[in-house]
């Protein structure tokens, strides 16, 4: 964020702190009304696009962003450790909530999981990065300051799983909405964070949680 929020008009900063909620809180609720039992990733991957687009228009924005490879070597140790520590209360969670959920879908739809780990990290993992970390940061940053644009990224990213009609989705996005958020507010790599998105995501449709997150064929 190359301006902090005191450096902008209170006008302007009321406009964009309104904007921001009107597309990720009333346009999405509006879609998650009029969307049940469609695909999310179709949208997912316009939004995306359309992000680029803009982020590619920001004379102030690094387009080193978009990968920043280095940043992922110096943030994998960090990621890794904490996707392992995540791993062990998954599992001990089900092991308590229900034990025949464990590893379900690897067991009982082999092609279905191989499928969802190519196709995550690349339709939805990164998508998702694009929107609510780079486009989020770049156009509210200066509205909401470094701590707030966190909290901002974190809330419209829980919110959005909302889609999903359960409470399990919307808090663990919404956990992991602030740990993407910080990641990318302290790599600056969207690879980096679509990695460690992705990596979250192959856990949950590993570890037999992925029923809560899923929208496609049974």
């Amino acid at each position: 964020m190359a301006m902090v929020a005191g450096e902008l008009g209170i006008r302007r900063r009321v406009y964009l702190v309104a904007e921001y909620f009107v597309l990720f809180f009333g346009i999405v609720a509006v879609f998650i009304t009029v969307a049940r039992g469609v695909s999310p990733i179709p949208f997912l991957v316009v939004l995306g696009a359309a992000a680029v687009v803009y982020l590619m228009r920001q004379p102030t924005f690094d387009r080193r962003d978009f990968l920043r490879p280095e940043a992922v070597r110096g943030q994998l140790r960090s990621i890794l450790t904490l996707w392992a520590l995540a791993w062990v209360l998954a599992v001990a969670g089900l092991l308590v909530y229900d034990r025949s959920l464990l590893l379900d879908l690897p067991r009982h739809q082999p092609v279905l999981w191989a499928i969802i780990m190519v196709a995550y990290p690349l339709l939805s993992a990164y998508p998702q990065e694009l929107i609510f970390r780079a486009f989020v940061f770049q156009r509210y940053g200066r509205a909401f300051g470094p701590a707030g644009t966190v909290a901002a990224s974190a809330a419209a990213f829980g919110f959005a799983h909302i889609f999903f009609h359960n409470w399990f989705a919307v808090i663990a996005s919404t956990v992991g909405g602030v740990l993407f958020a910080t990641r990318y507010a302290r790599s600056r790599s969207l690879l980096a964070v679509s990695v460690e998105h992705g990596l979250y995501g192959v856990l949950i449709f590993t570890v037999g949680l992925g029923q809560f997150v899923y929208h496609g064929p049974p």
